[in-house]
Protein backbone atom coordinates (compact mmCIF):
# COMPACT_ATOMS: atom_id res chain seq x y z
CA UNK A 1 0.00 0.00 0.00
CA UNK A 2 1.24 3.48 -0.95
CA UNK A 3 -0.01 6.18 1.40
CA UNK A 4 -0.26 9.83 0.38
CA UNK A 5 -0.34 12.38 3.21
CA UNK A 6 -2.12 15.58 2.20
CA UNK A 7 -3.43 18.77 3.78
CA UNK A 8 -5.17 21.96 2.74
CA UNK A 9 -8.37 22.75 0.89
CA UNK A 10 -10.23 20.77 -1.76
CA UNK A 11 -8.05 22.27 -4.49
CA UNK A 12 -4.92 21.12 -2.66
CA UNK A 13 -6.07 17.50 -2.84
CA UNK A 14 -6.75 17.42 -6.57
CA UNK A 15 -3.15 16.95 -7.81
CA UNK A 16 -2.76 14.04 -5.40
CA UNK A 17 -5.94 12.45 -6.69
CA UNK A 18 -4.40 12.64 -10.18
CA UNK A 19 -1.20 11.03 -8.89
CA UNK A 20 -3.20 8.28 -7.15
CA UNK A 21 -5.16 7.60 -10.35
CA UNK A 22 -1.93 7.01 -12.27
CA UNK A 23 -0.47 4.83 -9.52
CA UNK A 24 -3.59 2.66 -9.67
CA UNK A 25 -3.16 2.29 -13.44
CA UNK A 26 0.32 0.96 -12.72
CA UNK A 27 -1.18 -1.70 -10.47
CA UNK A 28 -0.43 -0.17 -7.07
CA UNK A 29 -2.74 -0.02 -4.08
CA UNK A 30 -2.89 3.60 -2.98
CA UNK A 31 -4.76 5.72 -0.48
CA UNK A 32 -4.91 9.37 0.44
CA UNK A 33 -4.88 10.57 4.04
CA UNK A 34 -6.50 13.85 5.07
CA UNK A 35 -9.26 15.48 7.10
CA UNK A 36 -12.47 13.43 7.14
CA UNK A 37 -14.36 16.28 5.46
CA UNK A 38 -12.75 15.27 2.17
CA UNK A 39 -13.64 11.57 2.31
CA UNK A 40 -16.65 11.65 -0.02
CA UNK A 41 -14.76 13.84 -2.49
CA UNK A 42 -11.73 11.50 -2.64
CA UNK A 43 -13.79 8.31 -2.77
CA UNK A 44 -15.89 9.71 -5.63
CA UNK A 45 -12.79 9.07 -7.78
CA UNK A 46 -12.56 5.45 -6.54
CA UNK A 47 -9.48 6.32 -4.48
CA UNK A 48 -9.15 4.73 -1.03
CA UNK A 49 -9.12 7.21 1.84
CA UNK A 50 -7.75 7.12 5.38
CA UNK A 51 -9.71 9.78 7.28
CA UNK A 52 -8.14 11.91 9.98
CA UNK A 53 -11.04 12.01 12.42
CA UNK A 54 -10.36 15.52 13.66
CA UNK A 55 -11.81 18.44 11.74
CA UNK A 56 -11.68 22.22 12.05
CA UNK A 57 -14.65 22.20 14.41
CA UNK A 58 -13.34 19.52 16.77
CA UNK A 59 -9.91 21.21 16.80
CA UNK A 60 -11.54 24.55 17.67
CA UNK A 61 -9.78 26.21 14.77
CA UNK A 62 -10.21 29.98 14.96
CA UNK A 63 -12.23 31.01 11.89
CA UNK A 64 -10.67 34.47 11.95
CA UNK A 65 -7.23 32.87 11.88
CA UNK A 66 -8.24 30.74 8.89
CA UNK A 67 -9.46 33.82 7.07
CA UNK A 68 -6.16 35.58 7.81
CA UNK A 69 -4.31 32.57 6.38
CA UNK A 70 -6.30 32.91 3.18
CA UNK A 71 -5.58 36.63 2.89
CA UNK A 72 -1.92 36.81 3.97
CA UNK A 73 -0.59 39.03 1.22
CA UNK A 74 3.09 39.32 2.19
CA UNK A 75 5.75 36.92 3.52
CA UNK A 76 5.71 38.36 7.06
CA UNK A 77 1.95 37.86 7.42
CA UNK A 78 2.34 34.35 5.98
CA UNK A 79 5.05 33.55 8.52
CA UNK A 80 2.96 34.76 11.44
CA UNK A 81 -0.07 32.80 10.25
CA UNK A 82 1.89 29.59 9.71
CA UNK A 83 3.28 29.98 13.24
CA UNK A 84 -0.26 30.21 14.66
CA UNK A 85 -1.42 27.18 12.69
CA UNK A 86 1.27 24.82 13.99
CA UNK A 87 -0.66 23.87 17.16
CA UNK A 88 -3.41 22.28 15.09
CA UNK A 89 -0.93 19.94 13.41
CA UNK A 90 0.17 18.67 16.79
CA UNK A 91 -3.41 17.57 17.56
CA UNK A 92 -3.58 15.20 14.59
CA UNK A 93 0.03 13.99 14.30
CA UNK A 94 -0.73 10.60 15.84
CA UNK A 95 -3.42 9.95 13.22
CA UNK A 96 -1.09 10.79 10.35
CA UNK A 97 1.56 8.49 11.82
CA UNK A 98 -0.98 5.67 12.17
CA UNK A 99 -1.84 6.10 8.49
CA UNK A 100 1.81 5.47 7.61
CA UNK A 101 2.02 2.16 9.48
CA UNK A 102 1.72 -0.84 7.19
CA UNK A 103 2.60 1.16 4.10
CA UNK A 104 5.35 0.25 1.64
CA UNK A 105 6.01 3.87 0.67
CA UNK A 106 4.99 7.33 1.89
CA UNK A 107 4.26 10.28 -0.38
CA UNK A 108 3.88 13.56 1.48
CA UNK A 109 2.70 17.09 0.82
CA UNK A 110 5.37 19.64 1.92
CA UNK A 111 3.02 20.77 4.69
CA UNK A 112 2.99 17.26 6.24
CA UNK A 113 6.69 16.61 6.88
CA UNK A 114 5.75 13.95 9.41
CA UNK A 115 5.67 11.66 6.36
CA UNK A 116 9.42 11.93 5.90
CA UNK A 117 10.26 11.13 9.52
CA UNK A 118 7.65 8.36 9.74
CA UNK A 119 9.15 6.66 6.70
CA UNK A 120 12.61 6.84 8.28
CA UNK A 121 11.26 5.32 11.49
CA UNK A 122 9.42 2.58 9.61
CA UNK A 123 12.31 1.85 7.25
CA UNK A 124 10.41 2.56 4.04
CA UNK A 125 10.99 5.02 1.18
CA UNK A 126 9.51 8.53 1.23
CA UNK A 127 8.77 10.85 -1.65
CA UNK A 128 8.20 14.58 -1.40
CA UNK A 129 5.33 15.47 -3.75
CA UNK A 130 4.89 19.21 -4.08
CA UNK A 131 2.14 21.12 -5.91
CA UNK A 132 4.66 23.86 -6.74
CA UNK A 133 8.45 24.12 -7.20
CA UNK A 134 9.92 24.03 -3.71
CA UNK A 135 13.64 23.25 -4.05
CA UNK A 136 16.24 25.97 -3.88
CA UNK A 137 17.62 27.27 -7.16
CA UNK A 138 19.49 30.31 -8.37
CA UNK A 139 17.48 30.39 -11.58
CA UNK A 140 14.03 31.51 -10.45
CA UNK A 141 12.27 33.05 -7.47
CA UNK A 142 10.05 30.97 -5.19
CA UNK A 143 6.27 31.21 -5.35
CA UNK A 144 6.11 33.44 -2.26
CA UNK A 145 8.39 36.08 -3.77
CA UNK A 146 7.94 35.80 -7.53
CA UNK A 147 6.78 39.13 -8.93
CA UNK A 148 7.46 40.90 -5.64
CA UNK A 149 11.24 41.29 -5.86
CA UNK A 150 13.78 41.87 -8.60
CA UNK A 151 15.36 38.44 -9.02
CA UNK A 152 19.06 37.77 -8.52
CA UNK A 153 20.73 34.39 -7.89
CA UNK A 154 21.21 35.26 -4.20
CA UNK A 155 17.67 36.56 -3.70
CA UNK A 156 16.27 33.50 -5.45
CA UNK A 157 18.06 31.13 -3.07
CA UNK A 158 16.90 33.14 -0.05
CA UNK A 159 13.31 33.06 -1.29
CA UNK A 160 13.35 29.25 -1.16
CA UNK A 161 14.74 29.24 2.36
CA UNK A 162 11.78 31.47 3.26
CA UNK A 163 9.25 29.18 1.55
CA UNK A 164 10.66 26.04 3.12
CA UNK A 165 10.96 27.78 6.48
CA UNK A 166 7.26 28.64 6.59
CA UNK A 167 6.18 25.12 5.64
CA UNK A 168 8.56 23.64 8.19
CA UNK A 169 7.37 26.04 10.87
CA UNK A 170 3.80 24.82 10.39
CA UNK A 171 4.70 21.13 10.61
CA UNK A 172 7.79 20.68 12.78
CA UNK A 173 5.89 21.01 16.06
CA UNK A 174 3.69 18.03 15.26
CA UNK A 175 6.74 15.87 14.54
CA UNK A 176 8.61 17.09 17.60
CA UNK A 177 5.79 16.53 20.08
CA UNK A 178 4.77 13.13 18.72
CA UNK A 179 8.33 11.79 18.75
CA UNK A 180 9.00 12.99 22.28
CA UNK A 181 5.75 11.45 23.50
CA UNK A 182 5.95 8.12 21.65
CA UNK A 183 9.68 7.53 21.14
CA UNK A 184 11.33 9.49 23.92
CA UNK A 185 13.23 12.00 21.82
CA UNK A 186 13.56 13.78 18.51
CA UNK A 187 13.99 11.90 15.23
CA UNK A 188 17.48 11.58 13.79
CA UNK A 189 18.55 14.62 11.77
CA UNK A 190 15.52 16.57 12.91
CA UNK A 191 15.13 19.52 10.55
CA UNK A 192 13.74 20.57 7.20
CA UNK A 193 13.64 17.47 4.99
CA UNK A 194 12.95 19.13 1.64
CA UNK A 195 16.52 19.13 0.31
CA UNK A 196 17.21 15.56 1.45
CA UNK A 197 15.48 13.97 -1.54
CA UNK A 198 18.67 13.33 -3.44
CA UNK A 199 18.73 9.61 -4.28
CA UNK A 200 16.59 7.12 -6.18
CA UNK A 201 15.04 5.75 -2.98
CA UNK A 202 13.98 9.22 -1.88
CA UNK A 203 13.15 11.27 -4.99
CA UNK A 204 10.93 14.34 -5.16
CA UNK A 205 8.15 14.95 -7.70
CA UNK A 206 6.73 18.35 -8.63
CA UNK A 207 3.37 19.26 -10.19
CA UNK A 208 4.27 22.11 -12.53
CA UNK A 209 4.50 22.57 -16.28
CA UNK A 210 7.94 23.14 -17.73
CA UNK A 211 6.27 25.64 -20.06
CA UNK A 212 5.22 27.70 -17.02
CA UNK A 213 8.31 27.40 -14.82
CA UNK A 214 11.11 25.48 -16.53
CA UNK A 215 12.81 22.86 -14.39
CA UNK A 216 15.99 24.52 -13.04
CA UNK A 217 19.30 23.12 -14.22
CA UNK A 218 20.78 23.30 -10.72
CA UNK A 219 18.30 20.84 -9.18
CA UNK A 220 19.68 17.40 -8.43
CA UNK A 221 18.75 14.62 -10.85
CA UNK A 222 16.29 13.02 -8.43
CA UNK A 223 13.91 15.99 -8.45
CA UNK A 224 11.38 15.26 -11.18
CA UNK A 225 9.11 17.78 -12.92
CA UNK A 226 7.25 16.60 -16.00
CA UNK A 227 4.12 18.74 -16.03
CA UNK A 228 0.97 19.40 -14.06
CA UNK A 229 -0.98 16.60 -12.40
CA UNK A 230 -4.52 16.80 -13.79
CA UNK A 231 -7.41 14.72 -12.45
CA UNK A 232 -9.27 12.47 -14.87
CA UNK A 233 -12.94 13.14 -14.25
CA UNK A 234 -14.88 9.94 -13.78
CA UNK A 235 -18.10 11.08 -15.42
CA UNK A 236 -18.63 13.58 -18.22
CA UNK A 237 -20.35 16.66 -16.90
CA UNK A 238 -23.88 17.28 -18.21
CA UNK A 239 -24.90 20.94 -17.98
CA UNK A 240 -28.40 22.18 -17.32
CA UNK A 241 -30.33 23.42 -20.35
CA UNK A 242 -30.09 26.96 -18.93
CA UNK A 243 -26.31 26.79 -18.73
CA UNK A 244 -26.03 25.18 -22.14
CA UNK A 245 -28.18 27.92 -23.67
CA UNK A 246 -26.10 30.61 -21.93
CA UNK A 247 -22.85 29.14 -23.25
CA UNK A 248 -24.19 28.81 -26.80
CA UNK A 249 -25.45 32.39 -26.96
CA UNK A 250 -22.56 33.48 -29.18
CA UNK A 251 -21.31 36.00 -26.60
CA UNK A 252 -17.82 36.11 -25.13
CA UNK A 253 -18.26 34.66 -21.66
CA UNK A 254 -15.95 35.21 -18.69
CA UNK A 255 -15.74 32.65 -15.87
CA UNK A 256 -15.45 34.31 -12.45
CA UNK A 257 -14.85 32.32 -9.27
CA UNK A 258 -12.65 32.59 -6.19
CA UNK A 259 -12.73 29.06 -4.78
CA UNK A 260 -12.18 28.46 -1.08
CA UNK A 261 -10.77 31.95 -0.45
CA UNK A 262 -14.22 33.46 -1.01
CA UNK A 263 -16.21 34.19 2.16
CA UNK A 264 -19.93 34.84 2.39
CA UNK A 265 -19.39 38.28 3.92
CA UNK A 266 -17.76 39.36 0.63
CA UNK A 267 -20.69 38.33 -1.53
CA UNK A 268 -22.56 41.62 -1.75
CA UNK A 269 -19.53 43.78 -2.52
CA UNK A 270 -17.87 41.35 -4.93
CA UNK A 271 -21.02 40.44 -6.85
CA UNK A 272 -21.93 44.09 -7.37
CA UNK A 273 -18.41 44.83 -8.57
CA UNK A 274 -18.43 41.85 -10.95
CA UNK A 275 -21.79 42.75 -12.48
CA UNK A 276 -20.62 46.34 -13.01
CA UNK A 277 -17.33 45.20 -14.59
CA UNK A 278 -19.12 42.86 -17.00
CA UNK A 279 -21.46 45.67 -17.99
CA UNK A 280 -18.57 48.12 -18.53
CA UNK A 281 -16.68 45.60 -20.67
CA UNK A 282 -19.86 44.56 -22.50
CA UNK A 283 -19.28 40.87 -21.75
CA UNK A 284 -21.27 37.96 -20.35
CA UNK A 285 -20.11 36.14 -17.22
CA UNK A 286 -20.57 32.98 -15.18
CA UNK A 287 -20.18 33.53 -11.44
CA UNK A 288 -19.22 30.30 -9.70
CA UNK A 289 -19.25 29.30 -6.04
CA UNK A 290 -20.80 32.43 -4.54
CA UNK A 291 -24.26 31.02 -3.83
CA UNK A 292 -27.64 31.98 -5.24
CA UNK A 293 -28.54 35.45 -6.46
CA UNK A 294 -31.75 37.32 -7.05
CA UNK A 295 -32.31 39.63 -10.02
CA UNK A 296 -29.08 39.05 -11.89
CA UNK A 297 -28.94 40.81 -15.27
CA UNK A 298 -29.35 38.70 -18.41
CA UNK A 299 -25.61 38.77 -19.13
CA UNK A 300 -24.71 37.04 -15.84
CA UNK A 301 -25.29 33.39 -14.89
CA UNK A 302 -24.63 31.94 -11.42
CA UNK A 303 -23.70 28.35 -10.65
CA UNK A 304 -22.65 26.62 -7.45
CA UNK A 305 -19.87 24.35 -8.71
CA UNK A 306 -18.68 22.88 -11.99
CA UNK A 307 -15.61 20.96 -13.18
CA UNK A 308 -13.00 23.41 -14.43
CA UNK A 309 -11.84 20.84 -16.97
CA UNK A 310 -15.27 20.99 -18.62
CA UNK A 311 -16.11 24.69 -18.38
CA UNK A 312 -12.81 26.49 -18.92
CA UNK A 313 -12.41 25.41 -22.54
CA UNK A 314 -15.91 26.70 -23.25
CA UNK A 315 -15.38 30.29 -22.07
CA UNK A 316 -13.39 33.20 -23.50
CA UNK A 317 -11.34 33.86 -20.33
CA UNK A 318 -11.11 32.77 -16.71
CA UNK A 319 -11.05 35.19 -13.76
CA UNK A 320 -10.06 33.67 -10.42
CA UNK A 321 -7.96 33.97 -7.26
CA UNK A 322 -4.83 32.33 -8.61
CA UNK A 323 -4.81 29.04 -6.75
CA UNK A 324 -2.16 26.74 -8.25
CA UNK A 325 -4.73 24.19 -9.43
CA UNK A 326 -7.17 26.72 -10.88
CA UNK A 327 -4.34 28.53 -12.64
CA UNK A 328 -3.10 25.26 -14.13
CA UNK A 329 -6.61 24.41 -15.34
CA UNK A 330 -6.89 27.80 -17.04
CA UNK A 331 -3.50 27.39 -18.70
CA UNK A 332 -4.40 23.89 -19.89
CA UNK A 333 -7.68 25.12 -21.37
CA UNK A 334 -5.74 27.55 -23.54
CA UNK A 335 -7.75 30.62 -22.54
CA UNK A 336 -6.53 33.92 -21.08
CA UNK A 337 -6.38 34.47 -17.33
CA UNK A 338 -7.49 37.39 -15.17
CA UNK A 339 -6.08 36.67 -11.73
CA UNK A 340 -7.16 38.49 -8.58
CA UNK A 341 -4.71 37.17 -5.94
CA UNK A 342 -5.84 37.11 -2.33
CA UNK A 343 -2.76 35.67 -0.59
CA UNK A 344 0.30 33.45 -0.50
CA UNK A 345 1.45 31.88 -3.80
CA UNK A 346 -1.55 33.27 -5.70
CA UNK A 347 0.45 36.45 -6.38
CA UNK A 348 3.17 34.38 -8.06
CA UNK A 349 0.75 32.64 -10.44
CA UNK A 350 -0.88 35.97 -11.25
CA UNK A 351 2.45 37.55 -12.14
CA UNK A 352 3.56 34.47 -14.07
CA UNK A 353 0.42 34.52 -16.22
CA UNK A 354 1.12 38.16 -17.08
CA UNK A 355 4.83 37.55 -17.72
CA UNK A 356 4.01 34.66 -20.06
CA UNK A 357 1.66 36.94 -21.97
CA UNK A 358 -1.38 34.74 -21.28
CA UNK A 359 -3.16 36.97 -18.78
CA UNK A 360 -3.91 40.47 -17.61
CA UNK A 361 -1.76 42.32 -15.11
CA UNK A 362 -2.51 41.07 -11.56
CA UNK A 363 -5.09 42.98 -9.50
CA UNK A 364 -4.70 42.22 -5.77
CA UNK A 365 -8.10 41.76 -4.15
CA UNK A 366 -7.59 44.86 -1.97
CA UNK A 367 -7.22 46.98 -5.12
CA UNK A 368 -10.05 45.45 -7.13
CA UNK A 369 -12.60 47.87 -8.64
CA UNK A 370 -15.16 47.46 -11.38
CA UNK A 371 -13.10 49.75 -13.60
CA UNK A 372 -9.82 47.88 -13.34
CA UNK A 373 -11.59 44.51 -13.64
CA UNK A 374 -13.32 45.69 -16.83
CA UNK A 375 -9.99 46.91 -18.18
CA UNK A 376 -8.35 43.56 -17.31
CA UNK A 377 -11.12 41.66 -19.12
CA UNK A 378 -10.63 43.76 -22.25
CA UNK A 379 -6.84 43.33 -22.07
CA UNK A 380 -7.12 39.55 -21.65
CA UNK A 381 -9.24 39.30 -24.78
CA UNK A 382 -6.76 41.12 -27.00
CA UNK A 383 -5.64 38.98 -29.94
CA UNK A 384 -2.03 38.64 -28.76
CA UNK A 385 -3.07 37.35 -25.32
CA UNK A 386 -5.63 34.95 -26.78
CA UNK A 387 -3.01 33.58 -29.18
CA UNK A 388 -0.40 33.18 -26.43
CA UNK A 389 -2.89 31.39 -24.16
CA UNK A 390 -3.88 29.03 -26.94
CA UNK A 391 -0.22 28.24 -27.59
CA UNK A 392 0.48 27.56 -23.91
CA UNK A 393 -2.49 25.22 -23.74
CA UNK A 394 -1.17 23.23 -26.71
CA UNK A 395 2.27 23.00 -25.11
CA UNK A 396 0.89 21.81 -21.77
CA UNK A 397 -1.11 19.13 -23.62
CA UNK A 398 2.19 17.52 -24.68
CA UNK A 399 3.12 16.81 -21.04
CA UNK A 400 2.00 13.87 -18.88
CA UNK A 401 3.03 15.05 -15.44
CA UNK A 402 1.03 12.71 -13.23
CA UNK A 403 1.75 9.62 -15.33
CA UNK A 404 5.50 10.24 -15.55
CA UNK A 405 5.80 11.04 -11.84
CA UNK A 406 3.82 7.92 -10.96
CA UNK A 407 6.35 5.85 -12.91
CA UNK A 408 9.17 7.42 -10.88
CA UNK A 409 7.34 6.49 -7.67
CA UNK A 410 6.78 2.88 -8.71
CA UNK A 411 10.41 2.59 -9.83
CA UNK A 412 11.45 3.65 -6.34
CA UNK A 413 10.06 0.38 -5.00
CA UNK A 414 12.25 -1.67 -7.34
CA UNK A 415 15.57 0.06 -6.62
Amino acid sequence: MITILCSGSRGDFQPYIALAQELKKLGKDVRITGMKDFEDFIRSYDIDFYPIQADFKSLNVDEKMLKKAQTADNPLKMLLTFNKMKKYGTSIANEFYAACEGSELIIYHPGVTLGYFASEKLGIPSILASPFPIHKTKEQTSVIQYGRIKPTPFKNIISYYMLQGMLWLASKGSVKNLWKKEFGGLPKKFGRPYERHTDKKHPAVISCSNFVFKRPNDWNENIHQYGYWFVEEKIDYIPSKELEDFLSSGEKIIYIGFGSVFHADQKEILSKLIVEALSKSDKHGIICGMGEFNNLPDNVFAIDSIPHSWLFERVAAVCHHGGAGTTAAGFKAGVPSIIIPFANDQHAWAHRAYDLGVGAKPIPIKKLTSDNLAAAINYALEDKVVENARGLGKSIATESGARDCAKIIVDTLTK
